[in-house]
């Protein structure tokens, strides 16, 4: 860790999980810089993110959606010279003490994704249809990109400088953008690697997809992905990473 790396928290109605998820992240890094975006959210987030030392908040008027907030989130890091940064929720799901280890990571790639699925990880359980689904998108990236990645839809990631900049103009906005941004990363040549981390049960809160109709996210995302590969072809990219031999051999497990 470094005096210009930053943690991003993207945050709608979490109130009750993010003083801990602060709590958490400053015992394990007591130094580094944290902006909280408070994605236009009912409750008390912004208050309770303000509450804590050394947090920055950044309030968007009204729900744009996480893509949006990440985005605003990108812009802030952009603007204020920060050379890398870590996407956390703000939902507990995500084990501040695994930030280090994607830091890490970035020593040798561009985008770093924790994946709940490779060798190392802990057991990350969700239902058949989800994990059908996310087979789905893995056999559809690994098509239109050449590349095998465990865990598609994973939100613990890190960044560099040059993806910060590219992502704080194009990060797509719409829901289950993750998968999108693997593509886009891909075609843009960055060197993306996955590293295995501990993914916690969700604290507290809603599960967005129990409210935006999961099924049609899933098919918006396969025909996104398609569209986009028709009209860009992908450029050549290689990484050499445990996790992803790993996921060319393993079952990636279960869950979205």
């Amino acid at each position: 860790m470094n005096a210009k790396d930053l943690v991003i928290i993207p945050a709608f109605n979490e109130s009750e999980t993010l003083p801990s998820v602060l709590a958490d992240l400053r015992r394990v890094l007591p130094g580094i810089d944290v902006v909280v975006v408070d994605d236009g959210s009912s409750d008390d987030t912004a208050r309770v993110a303000a509450a804590s030392p050394g947090v920055t908040v950044l309030r968007l008027p009204f729900n744009l959606g996480i893509g949006s907030a990440l985005r605003t989130g990108f812009r802030y890091a952009v603007a204020e010279g920060y050379q890398r940064a870590v996407q956390l929720d703000a939902d507990g799901q995500h084990d501040p003490g695994e930030v280090p280890r994607l830091l890490e990571a970035l020593d040798g790639a561009d985008l770093v994704v924790g994946s709940r699925f490779g060798r190392g990880a802990t057991t990350y359980e969700v239902g058949h249809t989800r994990r059908g689904a996310m087979r789905v998108l893995q056999l559809a990236l690994h098509l239109l990109t050449g590349r095998r990645f465990s865990d598609t839809s994973s939100g613990f990631r890190a960044f560099d400088r040059s993806v910060l900049e590219y992502f704080a103009v194009t990060y797509p906005s719409e829901y289950m953008e993750s998968v999108e941004v693997l593509l886009q990363a891909t075609y843009e040549g960055f060197r993306i690697a996955e590293v295995p981390v501990r993914m916690n049960p969700r604290a507290g809160g809603r599960p967005s997809t129990l409210r935006l109709g999961l099924a049609y996210h899933y098919l918006r995302v396969l025909v996104t992905l398609f569209v986009r590969t028709s009209r860009r072809r992908p450029a050549p990219l290689a990484i050499d990473h445990d996790v992803e031999r790993d996921a060319a051999g393993d079952d990636p497990g279960t869950g979205t």
